[in-house]
Parts: C-alpha cells; structure tokens; sequence
C-alpha cells in the first residue's frame, strides 16, 4: 500500500521547500501541485483568458494536458509536451492561479491526476487542500503556516536575491487576499484538516522544520 503524506497551508508558508526536503530525506516521490495549478494558470495567459471570465476558462481547461515528470532527480512540469518550469514561479502566475484554481473544471482535472500519481507511489504532496479533500485518507497530514509577515519577507528576500525589484508592503497585501481567497472560495476552501498536525514555521529554520515533521512521520508510522 503506497504511503501518502499530505502538507496543507497559506501561500508562502514554504510547503514546497519543506516537501522536497522530506521527499529526499524519505525516499519519496514529490508531487506539486501547486506547480499544477500554475502550469493551468499559466495556459490560460497564454491564451489571453481574464482570470474573471469562468465560461473563457471552462471551456479551455480541455485543451491543457498538465504532467509531472522527473530528470535526473528535478521536477519537470510540462504543459502540452512543453517544459513550462521555468515560467511559473512569477507574481502574475501566482496570483492568476489562485483565482482561477475556484473553478470547478479546474480543480477536478487536476484531482484526477494527483489521486493516480498517489495510488501508484509513495507520495508527498502539498497544496491547500490535500489533507481535506485530494488525500483525504493519507497516512499522515500536516498543516505548515507561518505569519504574513514573516511569509512577505521571505518573498520579498527570494526576489532581492533574483534582481527583481520588490515592494514589502505590496506583498504583504498581495498574501493577505490570497489567503482570503484560498480560506473563502466555494470548492475545497483552505483549513487544516481534523486530523492535522499544525506546524508554524514563523520562528523556526528550514532544518528545523523539516526535523519536526520527519519526527511526526516517524511517530505516526510507529
């Protein structure tokens, strides 16, 4: 029987870092999804859609094949054949997949494909509602967050250190209504799950918070 291991939580709390940690660290395979749900975003400003346009966005999820696979131990995210990696870890992208990843249509095509990945592998996965509805069975769940503050100045330092230019207080703001967004949409809200574990990262280092929930891993496994 595969071993599932769901990591929930607000943007930015570092759930993607933290997972591929732990994914090495156990031997287990990494899925993204939240680097799926970018890969749909990023289809639909390649083809001009308004994140507000639901009927535009429906009707082209069809015509967007999203897959995983792995080179040499990195994640490769192809959209339609095509490595799109590289182009979706930008603000529009971000904030385009937020918005569009309410729609139904959205959400239940890339369900689909994460519970296969899931079946088949030892798998860690992370996103904002793994625990509650994509893995509603994994073995272990954990809910990682973090303060907006401390969450903006790592993205405020991420982006210093990539030569972009940066706004502190607009990041900030740009969280606080992702996260509004991600605890209020209609389909799957954020929250942490019955069966959770809470981990907050606000005051702990990458090392420490990946020595916490491989400690939690191991006890539930026990």
């Amino acid at each position: 029987m595969a071993i599932n291991i769901a990591i929930d939580g607000p943007a930015g709390a570092g759930k993607s870092t933290i997972a591929k940690m732990l994914a090495k660290e156990l031997g287990y395979v990494y899925v993204d999804t939240g680097a799926m749900y970018r890969a749909m975003a990023y289809y639909f400003l390649q083809q001009g859609i308004a994140k507000e346009d639901a009927a535009a966005i429906n009707a082209a999820v069809d015509g967007a094949d999203v897959t995983i696979r792995y080179e040499d131990g990195a994640q490769k995210v192809l959209l339609n054949g095509e490595d799109v990696t590289g182009g979706l870890r930008t603000e529009q992208v971000g904030n385009m997949a937020s918005s569009t990843s309410v729609y139904p249509a959205v959400r239940v095509k890339l369900v689909t494909l994460q519970q296969k990945l899931a079946k088949t592998a030892d798998v860690i996965m992370d996103g904002r509602d793994i625990g509650t509805c994509v893995l509603p069975d994994a073995q272990v769940k954990i809910y990682l967050t973090a303060s907006v503050e401390t969450r903006a100045k790592r993205r405020y330092d991420e982006l210093v250190e990539k030569g972009e230019h940066a706004d502190l207080a607009k990041i900030a703001e740009d969280i606080k209504e992702r996260d509004y967004r991600d605890m209020h949409r209609e389909m799957s809200p954020l929250r942490q799950a019955d069966d959770a574990v809470l981990v907050d990262s606000s005051d702990m280092s990458i090392e420490q918070v990946v020595s916490a929930i491989l400690g939690i891993v191991k006890e539930k496994q026990a």
